[in-house]
């Protein structure tokens, strides 16, 4: 039962170590070493805490996360998220082929070769393939994680230091360390994983009798996540931090770093590093559009499925083929401002997802959606206080994409 329930809730998770991820955790090990690793734990305590309740309200309800919100808030609220979930979406899914085309090139591969491949392979996948096959794909790529902690190995970190940098929270008093941490947490806990959990789940048929293996699924999906975060962290802190003439200063994206390792940790670890980053910008090159058509169709009342073919969902066909190509064919022309493209999503996601958690919290309450399965009291008490401080560390995040401090 165990197994057959697992996916949704480790897919999930293991999709949001993508290229933003994998950059964002790069730049932070070389720039802080190991004394901003701690953050890690109490946000992957948050993230399960927000993706328990996604997964405990698609199991009872049957619905879609967007189904919720349109039925029980108002249709404008609705659109104005859709619209900002589109947008972001596609920013994301731009910066996902960006890492295939990146990492591409460390291989000797052609951005003009890469990424047209991978989109058709992308598109195909999900287009002829079913829930169940799909998903099996989806969990296989998922090991391609493994790369970060064989090159973290090989950096050879001091795993003393790795231990307390850890379990003693520290670190800078400062802007600059501020907007790290801060962005770390928008990184890992971002709003497209609510939807598609929760659509996930709906997909696969899940029922109220699963609920418990759902939780362990969401459980090891969080843990693997701050595993491999972790581990590119920590790569990098043993390789770029105080080291002269390749440290902090010099390190700014996820490929700079792959190719920074080599006279490091040797070039095995580039290129397990640059293999992670391209099966991983791949793999939320799919889920990142499936996503969109997910909670587009959803919120719209459309017909929508990987088990339907595209005479029976077409809409949904439409929405994913079209943020695939969108995104392939953005990163094939010359001098396209990602860095922009990036900061627009991110300052996005930061302002939807306090909205969308409290939409979230609002529902779990309701005897008349959730029945039996609706939050405690000391649970949402918890969930609240979770919520208040993503308001405000969302709410630094956005001044900060604004307002860039000195870096």
């Amino acid at each position: 039962m165990m197994l057959s329930v697992l996916g949704p809730g480790i897919i999930v998770s293991m999709v949001d170590n993508d290229a933003g991820g994998i950059a964002t955790y790069s730049v932070a090990g070389a720039k802080y070493g190991y004394s901003i690793l701690w953050i890690l734990i109490p946000t992957g305590v948050l993230l399960y805490l927000v993706q328990e309740m996604n997964a405990r309200m698609g199991i009872v309800t049957g619905k879609g996360l967007a189904s919720l919100i349109r039925e029980e808030f108002s249709f404008r609220l609705t659109a104005i998220i859709m619209v900002a979930m589109l947008v972001a979406n596609f920013a994301n899914t731009v910066s996902e082929f960006a890492g295939i085309a990146a990492s591409s090139q460390i291989f000797g591969v052609s951005k003009y070769i890469a990424v047209p491949i991978a989109a058709v392979a992308i598109w195909w996948l999900v287009l002829k393939g079913s829930y169940k096959v799909v998903e099996k794909v989806f969990m296989l790529v998922s090991l391609v994680y493994i790369a970060y902690i064989i090159s973290a190995i090989l950096a050879k970190p001091q795993w003393n230091e790795v231990a307390h940098g850890l379990l003693v929270p520290s670190g800078q008093l400062n802007g600059p360390f501020v907007v790290m941490a801060v962005t770390i947490i928008g990184t890992t806990i971002a709003p497209w994983m609510q939807f598609y959990q929760q659509s996930a789940i709906v997909d696969k048929g899940l029922s109220v009798d699963q609920l418990v293996y759902e939780r362990l699924d969401t459980a090891i999906g969080t843990v693997f996540l701050t595993i491999a975060a972790l581990a590119i962290m920590i790569c990098c802190a043993a390789a770029f931090f105080n080291k002269p003439g390749i440290g902090a200063t010099t390190i700014t994206s996820a490929e700079q770093a792959a190719k920074g390792l080599a006279p490091v940790a040797g070039q095995y670890a580039t290129y397990l590093f640059a293999f992670g980053l391209l099966f991983a910008s791949i793999f939320a090159g799919c889920i990142l559009p499936l996503t969109t058509a997910y909670t587009v169709c959803e919120a719209f009342g459309w017909e929508y499925g990987v088990d339907r073919k595209f005479s029976q969902a077409p809409k949904f066909y439409t929405v994913y083929t079209t943020f695939i190509a969108g995104g392939a064919i953005l990163i094939l022309i010359p001098k396209m401002p990602l860095i922009t493209l990036m900061i627009v999503s991110q300052t996005i996601m930061g302002m939807l997802l306090p909205v969308i958690l409290t939409c979230m919290l609002k529902v779990i309450r309701n005897r008349d959606v959730m029945g039996d399965y609706v939050n405690g009291d000391a649970y949402n008490a918890v969930a609240w206080i979770a919520v208040i401080i993503l308001y405000a560390l969302d709410l630094l995040l956005v001044i900060s994409s604004i307002f860039p401090v000195g870096r």
